[in-house]
């Protein structure tokens, strides 16, 4: 993997993991970085050409006066995919990053040869009563001034390792499954942020565009019926932070979608359990290759 940058109404960073074959662009959610595909894009790479993107506000891609929103980013990735990629592309987006990549493939469908959604920022059924800790969190980060306080005071009191273990802890069933080397890389690229006089306030952009759209639903459910791309839902059986409901209810919504239950997984089954993870991802895009072939 190499960085670079490219111009999309300001510079965006781009994790090239290289590779030949058809394009494949990772996008990652809330408050991660091109760091949440190091597990796996090497081996993508030895069939695909694979791209991860900082999103706005996130990893080393500066606001440059975009907006940090769901919106904006769905705005950057679409001219990632059409002035950089070129070709409709396998999408494959973790939490933030699958809703992001939901509505790009709804709004642009010609940029859009599949689709997978790893733990995607949908809303669960309403019955459903979310991870108490994540409540708290959303809460904290939903009120101006407070959300602000609250970031400063951890990028203050904590390390770059134990900022990274919190948000690992949170988000995985086993933090020490995640491979070492890529829990330095992200300790590093925290390190880097602390300089980033806009990462605490792109990150609170994004994490408050969220919640509107979960609350109304309309549009995200608008979103599902719209895509057109073979989709596979992978989604960890033990995610706190999107749960199992949600992926099943976008199941009942989209019955010609796949859906993939990692058991003892949580919310970033790329970072825990990546060799399932490709193995899943990669089987699905075989038989779906042989399906196509078949059909045509």
């Amino acid at each position: 993997m190499h960085s670079r940058y490219v111009e999309l109404d300001g510079p965006t960073h781009v994790a090239d993991f290289g590779g030949d074959g058809p394009p494949v662009v990772l996008v990652h959610g809330l408050g991660g970085a091109h760091v949440n595909w190091l597990a796996v894009g090497a081996r993508l790479a030895g069939g695909h050409r694979v791209l991860a993107p900082d999103l706005i506000g996130h990893g080393r891609t500066p606001v440059a006066g975009r907006a940090p929103t769901a919106h904006g980013h769905r705005r950057l990735l679409h001219r990632l995919l059409t002035e950089v990629v070129g070709e409709p592309a396998v999408l494959v987006g973790n939490s933030m990053g699958g809703l992001v990549s939901l509505l790009q493939a709804a709004e642009a469908p010609e940029t859009v040869s599949r689709l997978v959604l790893v733990g995607p920022a949908v809303p669960a059924p309403r019955t459903v009563m979310p991870d108490s800790e994540v409540v708290r969190n959303f809460l904290l980060y939903l009120v101006p001034g407070i959300g602000e306080r609250y970031l400063e005071r951890l990028n203050r009191t904590l390390t770059p390792q134990q900022r990274v273990e919190l948000t690992l802890d949170l988000c995985t069933v086993d933090l020490q499954r995640v491979p070492e080397w890529v829990r330095r890389r992200s300790e590093e690229l925290s390190v880097e942020r602390r300089s980033m006089p806009w990462a605490t306030e792109a990150f609170l952009q994004s994490a408050r565009s969220l919640l509107p759209m979960q609350l109304r639903r309309t549009e995200i459910d608008r979103a599902v019926r719209a895509v057109r791309a073979p989709t596979l839902v992978i989604q960890g059986e033990q995610d706190r932070l999107v749960r199992l409901a949600s992926a099943r209810r976008l199941i009942r919504q989209r019955p010609d979608w796949d859906l993939e239950v990692l058991d003892d997984c949580g919310h970033v089954p790329q970072l825990e359990h990546p060799d399932r993870f490709l193995d899943v991802l990669e089987g699905w895009l075989a038989a779906l290759g042989a399906s196509t072939d078949r059909a045509a």
